[in-house]
């Protein structure tokens, strides 16, 4: 007989474990992950700031989608035409899905729903504009030359895409409608 002071107590656990039945639902497990960050006090300026900047700048972008939806064949034409002929398709079709990524993207961003998909899509009209730009107009001297209009053509959609940028990989701050929990939700393997 062992001395009970003596044997491995895991070892006589082991032996005694319940088994699972197989026919159970598996149970719903919730793991909170904190950050670093959670338990600081939250910076309201800071965050009143994101919030100001993504409602402001998706303001901003909805009359760059209208003006393409008031006048589709001519931005079709004089820009997707003239300087986006390696797409497929009909530059129509382009410029409608540019023109909508830029009328509803920006309710996304504004809300915080869906706001890196849409600061994403939001971002990729703001490459292609830069694009289209610097094919028109060159780098006009940039950055030391004093232009004519006061500033670059391609300055606007070059700080659109920045921004943009800025919410695809930081998100839309904590003063959003879907704003992002930390909890892990899984459900374990039965073995």
């Amino acid at each position: 007989m062992a001395d009970p002071e003596t044997s491995n107590p895991l070892e006589s656990q082991s032996s005694e474990s319940p088994q699972l039945n197989a026919s159970t639902a598996p149970q719903k497990v919730e793991v909170v992950v904190e950050s670093p960050s959670s338990q600081a006090e939250v910076n309201i300026s800071g965050e009143l700031a994101i919030f100001c900047l993504r409602v402001l700048v998706s303001v901003m972008m909805v009359h760059h989608g209208l003006e393409k939806f008031h006048d589709p064949q001519g931005f079709a034409e004089f820009v997707v035409g003239k300087y986006f002929s390696f797409l497929p398709g009909d530059p129509v079709v382009w410029t409608f899905i540019a023109a909508t990524t830029q009328v509803i993207c920006p309710i996304g961003l504004a809300l915080g729903v869906f706001a890196r998909i849409s600061a994403l899509g939001l971002m990729s009209t703001m490459v292609f504009a830069v694009y289209f730009h610097l094919v028109d107009t060159g780098l006009e001297g940039f950055p030391f030359a004093v232009v004519e209009n006061h500033n670059y053509i391609f300055e606007l959609s070059a700080i659109y895409a920045v921004i943009f940028f800025y919410f695809v990989c930081a998100g839309p701050g904590r003063l959003s409608a879907f704003r992002k929990t930390n909890k892990i939700t899984y459900y374990p393997k039965n073995t």
